[in-house]
């Protein structure tokens, strides 16, 4: 009778885990923190809120196709651990700045740009290296188990910064994330894989190689519309994202605590669906899963429309969020099981780079245009207009081939 394989039998991912889950509690502190930061030790407000958190995407949309060719170039462990120690030294000039009074919105801009990228290559990495440590039919589970930690961190983490920051301040809050960057990197070191050497050069240049990943992503039958359809997602969600906190907090009523509960409850949602994820990919199919996710998550956001002021409102923007957390739970580890099992591994580099980017450009997009329409025509109705916007997202995938799909699958 044959064993079940299992993900703990599986050292060199058991170790990847533990470094992604300490990093995920203090990428949670330092979200809060440098808002903080900005806000109370700057004295700044949501305009320079706004450049600190633009600098940040920024690298994704300028470099990301060549950190793209760069991972593929590259063994993934050792950039890992280098993005890791770089993020750790450059979140620390962030207090030692404070404490000798030179920190300005500048300089903040310039370390969290400098952390943008390195947070860019360690992403592509990642993502990139999980194939090496797992084979195919046990990608779902690996990615659930990812984000499983990444949804109690998501749960508990701003409640872990709001103390931090209350008994350290900002500034030194921030030093919290730098040494958990310090210990992934630590814990990445020593992650057992077998990574083949560094392809050789191939003469063609960094555009071409670029370019190869462009063709596959948009010229592959079944990623084509995956991809479209999430780049409909990400400009539906920073629409809508732009105008949930003025909804809750000015429409609603809702007060700073009672928001966060509501993203809280979004967090417990999040790691019910990875924990239902791999299940119900293996029994209903990943592409199934994936569109039934998103049309779920166009229900979420309908809820949240819905809500009103008082406690039957409150409750009903809360469960849209647990719905909300559901889906986007048991959606993204069958998702990304699916790009990292049909991309070849000379490719995940440049695939994994290049959709990001192109995602992180949907929320430069979304976000202010979603802000501008909420204060011209209403927060509801924005949130309204993301929710069908989350559904025709659904729609055309689900006309697509990739409905069909199921994992396991074997690398071509």
């Amino acid at each position: 009778m044959a064993t079940r394989e299992r993900l703990r039998d599986r050292p060199g991912f058991r170790g990847f885990w533990a470094a992604a889950t300490v990093s995920a509690f203090g990428s949670y502190v330092t979200t809060l923190a440098v808002q903080v930061v900005v806000v109370v030790t700057l004295h700044e407000g949501a305009t320079a809120v706004g450049l600190v958190s633009s600098a940040r995407w920024l690298p994704y949309l300028l470099v990301g196709l060549l950190v793209g060719v760069l991972v593929d170039r590259s063994r993934r462990r050792g950039l890992l651990v280098g993005a890791d120690l770089g993020r750790a030294a450059l979140l620390t000039a962030i207090p030692v700045l404070a404490v000798t009074g030179h920190l300005s919105i500048a300089l903040l801009m310039v370390v969290m740009a400098g952390f943008g990228l390195l947070s860019l290559v360690h992403d592509a990495a990642s993502q990139s290296l999980v194939p090496r440590l797992v084979p195919a039919r046990l990608l779902t589970r690996a990615n659930a188990r990812l984000d499983q930690s990444d949804a109690v961190a998501q749960t508990s983490g701003p409640a872990l910064a709001g103390a931090l920051v209350s008994v350290l301040t900002a500034p030194w809050a921030v030093l919290v994330d730098a040494v958990s960057y310090l210990a992934s990197g630590l814990l990445l070191l020593r992650v057992p894989v077998e990574e083949p050497p560094s392809p050789p050069r191939s003469g063609r240049g960094v555009a071409r190689e670029a370019a190869e990943g462009l063709r596959w992503i948009y010229g592959h039958p079944v990623l084509r519309p995956l991809a479209l359809s999430a780049h409909g997602w990400f400009l539906s969600s920073a629409a809508a994202g732009a105008v949930l906190p003025p909804y809750a907090l000015r429409t609603l009523g809702l007060s700073p605590f009672g928001f966060g509960l509501a993203l809280a409850v979004g967090g417990v949602g999040g790691l019910l669906g990875a924990l239902m994820a791999a299940r119900l990919g293996s029994d209903l199919g990943t592409g199934r899963v994936v569109v039934g996710a998103r049309v779920t998550t166009a229900a979420a956001w309908a809820l949240v429309a819905l809500s009103t002021e008082g406690w039957p409102g409150w409750l009903l923007l809360g469960l849209g969020q647990l719905v909300l957390g559901l889906s986007m739970g048991a959606e993204n580890a069958n998702e990304m099981g699916y790009w990292q099992a049909v991309t070849p591994d000379r490719l995940q580099g440049r695939t994994n780079a290049t959709r990001r980017s192109v995602n992180r450009a949907m929320i430069v997009v979304g976000a202010p245009l979603g802000g501008l329409l909420g204060d011209a025509f209403g927060f509801r109705t924005v949130l309204a207009a993301a929710a069908v916007g989350f559904l025709l997202s659904a729609l055309g995938l689900g006309m697509s081939g990739f409905r069909r799909v199921r994992l396991p699958l074997e690398h071509p």
